[in-house]
C-alpha cells in the first residue's frame, strides 16, 4: 500500500515536470518567432556601430539602469513605454535592450503595433553587453 502511494507520488512528480518543461519550451519558442517577426536581432558590434544613428531603449526599470547602462541609451522601462512613446521619433531605428531579451521582445511587439517600423533587439541582453556603460549618480 505505502510503495503504491509513493509510486503514484512519483508518477505525478513526474507528470507535473513535464508539464511545467513543455509550458517553458513553448514560451521560449514564442518569444523566438516574436523576436523574429517584429525586431531584427542585432550582435554587440553591429548594436554598437548602428546606436550612433539611432534611438537606444533601455525597457529595464529605473532602478537597473541607474545602477548601469549602455552610454547613450536612455531609459524607458517598458511599464512606462505607452506614456512616453510621444518622445518616440518614427522615422529613426529604435534600439531596445534589457537584461536579456524578454523586456525588449515584448516592447518591439508593442511598437510595431504602434506603427513602427525599424526595430532592433540586442543579442544577449545587457547581461552580456561588454561596450561602455555609465552608472547613474544617484
Amino acid at each position: 500500500m505505502v510503495v503504491a502511494s509513493v509510486s503514484s507520488g512519483l508518477l505525478m512528480f513526474d507528470a507535473v515536470i513535464i508539464i511545467i518543461l513543455i509550458i517553458w519550451l513553448g514560451s521560449a519558442g514564442l518569444n523566438r518567432w516574436r523576436r523574429k517577426k517584429y525586431a531584427t536581432m542585432l550582435d554587440q558590434e553591429a548594436f554598437q556601430k548602428g546606436s550612433h544613428r539611432a534611438q537606444v531603449l533601455d525597457v529595464r526599470s529605473k532602478e537597473d539602469f541607474d545602477k548601469g547602462h549602455i552610454l547613450g541609451a536612455r531609459s524607458m522601462p517598458l511599464a512606462y513605454m505607452k506614456q512616453q512613446m510621444g518622445d518616440l521619433r518614427a522615422d529613426l531605428p529604435i534600439y531596445l535592450y534589457d537584461q536579456g531579451m524578454t523586456l525588449s521582445t515584448q516592447a518591439a511587439v508593442w511598437l510595431a503595433k504602434q506603427g513602427y517600423k525599424q526595430l532592433y533587439i540586442l543579442d544577449g541582453g545587457y547581461s552580456k553587453w561588454t561596450g561602455k556603460t555609465k552608472k547613474s549618480k544617484y
